[in-house]
């Protein structure tokens, strides 16, 4: 909610000593809102008000209609002076005070936010002002609600405008407690809790995307580039854990963004230019403002100044969202959201490669295509409830090849770059796809003092086509014997999913809130099918008006992705895993735009995926790579696993000269494949510390800075006589993940200027990503060109500019 004061001055009639009720609201034309908000899912497209109605002495009001104004949504105030189940369409809205049938006065502006509970405080003022005032005091700050435990809303501001995060909403809540990036600086995969990237649910408008971000292949949740433009989102509802039986599977956190809609105002045009390539933004109402739309589209632009990087190709790209919003009425709304992606790049030698440079031994070419399009039906049921229809159509491809240019042999001195590559032996060849149909329907129902209910459900029909070649099979360095497990998938098939949830929120106690519920979720492929039940539960007790203590507790299952099933026979017996998450802490909120918690977690993973033939390998510990081919082995839900950790996480949301957020986590995360002993999990990072923000300097300037330090992940070194034999890296096995990386650290730096240019507002940014230079390796390899180990270092120092004209 952006802070703001909203003055209504009214003359008002000195009333007589004795007054009743009724007169009192025709005379008293002010109320006093101190909103607090509480995250909510946002499975209904819409916002939510509830508070608490007092005279100026604090004693609660009764029997007083509190209404949305312009609209029929009302809720009366109980004995306790309470009202709950106000739904609202997201925006300012105004609220009226008043008697059923009697006269009614306006209370001021609130500010809805899709998926948000927003507590309010409306205090009747004494009587007898000659001249009053309503003046409403929006909170920054969202205390818990259904969403009892390790919840975070993320503003568009804290995106666009921090160093580091490249405007990519996955690289921001990389600096949030608990998350930690797989790599340094190319991809944007997100690790949550000890958890794979694998793991993560990604919502944009109410419609669920396998995958966020451009350069992503069929069996990733990360990439390098996002695909959604910053100008277009609303805010993030970031949760990493505990989160409540609505949202659909996953293992390790949920990423749930909003757009805003386009404007209503009349027709606005952007131009930007950033890491992420030059776009515009058009936008507009339409249907005599009953409606509006507004679209986005950005493009690569470095293969115009140059066709080699030093990798041997350019990254090309394009992304395309759209969004389309029309109202009947005060009770019906749809919008329809559509996001695509396009992109190629080709890696490997060239004439310009290194003599020593480990790509110099493949020619590796990609293309990947993307698309998410979804149309949503809300519906205000008065007082009652509010439900949101659901259709979504999504699909992804890949076409990609990868050549061996070496094989077991060296380079030969001199051998022109066109002859290797021609004499390249095809090792990967993927031309897949993947789409889905979905239909979800998700109610919200009030009970008043019983408290809020959430049903729903929906249904998923898969079809992926695929066609993955591998002709050598595996060759990763668990296998201490090369090409084994060779591929030749080619297979189309269907795919069902469907779940039905229940969840109750209710207060037990005048300071308790209680939230309990469940969903069951059905899996069905290859002729079998899987349900399994996921129960889930949370409590807040509010110990004093600013502190509260909050404990969840819930069991989440996620089957593997289709590929995996696919690749081999066995791995058709695959079953969900399976992880429990325990969490508890404390929320203080000293202030509206300030928050401190404090939270301690427990995660337990059972029914893993773990290869069959390489006893020490769970899946849990890949994920964030670019090469399928390592990742294809025959499989067992036999793995289990844990992580726990406690967090301090402080933020300061905007609405002064500065905002920003820190934390401070420690946690160890341990996994185990099929010999059943527990190891230090690939991302594991004991300690992680982050802090990232920005001051505002007069009107015109302002700065950014990050600066992160994490614990160096572990790895497990080579048996160097196995791999110098056989020119390809080979773990020691009885050392697997005992060694770690150098510690990770991070300063990036964002300066931003605002001009005005024939009255249109132009903003310039430099920043620079690391400044200290400092090499931050996160994997070993071996380099197949020397023969010879080496750590690849992350992103080194790195130039940013960018620029946004409003046209």
């Amino acid at each position: 909610m952006n802070p703001g004061i909203f003055r209504l001055k009214h003359r008002c009639v000195r009333p007589r000593p004795s007054i009743t009720l009724r007169r009192l609201l025709t005379a008293v034309c002010c109320a006093v809102a101190l909103p607090s908000g509480a995250l909510s899912q946002d499975t209904v497209g819409a916002g939510s008000i509830r508070g608490i109605v007092v005279r100026s002495d604090g004693a609660p009001v009764e029997s007083l209609q509190v209404c949305v104004q312009g609209s029929r949504q009302c809720a009366e105030s109980g004995s306790d002076g309470r009202f709950a189940g106000l739904d609202a369409r997201p925006g300012l809205v105004r609220l009226e005070v008043g008697l059923d049938r009697g006269p009614q006065m306006l209370a001021g502006a609130v500010e809805v936010r899709a998926g948000q509970t927003t507590e309010v405080r409306l205090e009747l003022p004494e009587i007898g002002a000659v001249e009053s005032s309503v003046t409403v005091s929006a909170s920054e700050i969202l205390a818990p609600d259904e969403v009892v435990n390790s919840g975070v809303l993320i503003r568009n501001l804290e995106i666009a405008k921090s160093a580091g995060t490249l405007q990519d909403v996955s690289r921001y809540v990389s600096t949030l407690p608990g998350v930690v990036t797989g790599s340094a600086g190319f991809r944007n995969d997100i690790i949550v809790r000890g958890g794979s990237p694998l793991e993560n649910l990604f919502v944009v408008d109410n419609i669920e995307i396998p995958n966020i971000n451009s350069f992503a292949n069929l069996a990733s949740a990360g990439g390098t580039v996002s695909l959604l433009d910053v100008q277009l989102i609303d805010d993030v509802t970031f949760l990493t854990g505990g989160y409540p039986a609505p949202y659909t599977n996953r293992l390790s956190s949920v990423m749930q963004i909003a757009q805003r809609e386009g404007s209503r105002d009349g027709f606005r045009a952007k131009a930007t230019v950033a890491y992420a390539g030059a776009g515009a933004v058009l936008e507009g109402p339409w249907a005599k403002g009953r409606g509006s739309w507004v679209v986005s589209a950005r493009r690569s632009f470095l293969d115009f100044f140059t066709d080699d990087l030093g990798a041997g190709g350019v990254p090309v790209y394009y992304s395309f969202t759209g969004k389309v919003v029309r109202d009947f009425g005060p009770r019906d709304r749809i919008w329809v959201t559509s996001i695509t992606g396009l992109d190629e790049i080709r890696l490997g030698l060239t004439e310009r490669t290194d003599p020593d440079e480990a790509l110099g031994a493949f020619d590796i070419r990609y293309s990947g295509r993307r698309n998410a399009t979804g149309v949503n039906w809300q519906r205000i049921f008065g007082a009652r409830g509010v439900g949101l229809l659901g259709l979504t159509y999504s699909t992804a491809g890949v076409d990609s090849t990868v050549n061996d240019l070496l094989g077991n042999a060296p380079f030969i001195p001199g051998m022109p770059v066109g002859e290797a590559l021609a004499a390249g032996t095809l090792t990967f060849r993927q031309d897949s796809t993947e789409s889905e149909t979905a239909v979800k329907y998700d109610l919200t129902l009030h009970a008043g003092r019983k408290g809020e209910y959430r049903l729903g459900g929906n249904s998923k029909h898969s079809v992926n086509n695929y066609l993955t070649l591998s002709p050598l099979g595996y060759d990763g360095p668990f296998a201490t014997v090369p090409d084994t497990n060779p591929i030749d998938l080619r297979e189309r098939f269907n795919a069902t999913r469907n779940s039905a949830y229940l969840q109750g929120t209710t207060e037990v106690l005048r300071r308790v809130r209680l939230t309990a519920g469940g969903r069951f979720d059905r899996y069905a492929h290859f002729g079998v099918s899987r349900t399994r039940f996921s129960p889930r539960a949370g409590i807040s007790i509010a110990v004093s008006d600013d502190l509260s203590w909050n404990t969840s507790w819930g069991i989440y299952h996620q089957m593997p992705l289709y590929l995996f099933l696919a690749a081999f026979a066995e791995n058709r017996a695959l079953i969900p895993a399976r992880s429990d998450h325990w969490v508890s802490g404390l929320a203080w909120t000293p202030a509206r735009n300030t928050r401190v918690t404090l939270e301690a977690y427990s995660k337990r993973y059972k029914d893993y995926s773990v290869a069959t033939q390489f006893p020490a390998l769970s899946f849990a510990n890949v994920g964030d790579t670019f090469d399928v081919r390592d990742i294809l082995y025959p499989m067992t839900s036999a793995g289990r696993g844990q992580a726990r950790g406690v967090e301090l996480f402080i933020e300061k949301k905007s609405g002064g000269k500065w905002f920003g957020q820190a934390n401070l986590a420690y946690s160890r995360a341990r996994h185990a494949g099929l010999d059943g002993v527990l190891r230090p999990g690939a991302f594991d990072r004991p300690w992680v510390m982050n802090a990232v923000g920005g001051r505002r300097m007069g009107g015109k300037w302002e700065l950014g800075i990050r600066a992160a330090y994490l614990t160096g992940r572990p790895y497990t070194p080579f048996d160097m006589e196995l791999s110098t034999a056989q020119r390809r890296g080979v773990f020691e096995l009885e050392s697997v993940n005992t060694m770690r990386l150098v510690d990770y650290f991070a300063l990036d730096v964002r300066i931003d200027r605002t001009f005005t240019v024939r009255d249109k507002l132009v903003v310039l940014y430099l920043g620079v990503q690391n400044v200290t230079g400092r090499e931050n390796p996160t994997t070993l390899l071996w380099n197949r060109v020397t023969n010879a180990p080496e750590f690849p270092g992350g992103l080194g120092r790195f130039p940013l500019i960018g620029l946004e004209w409003t046209l």
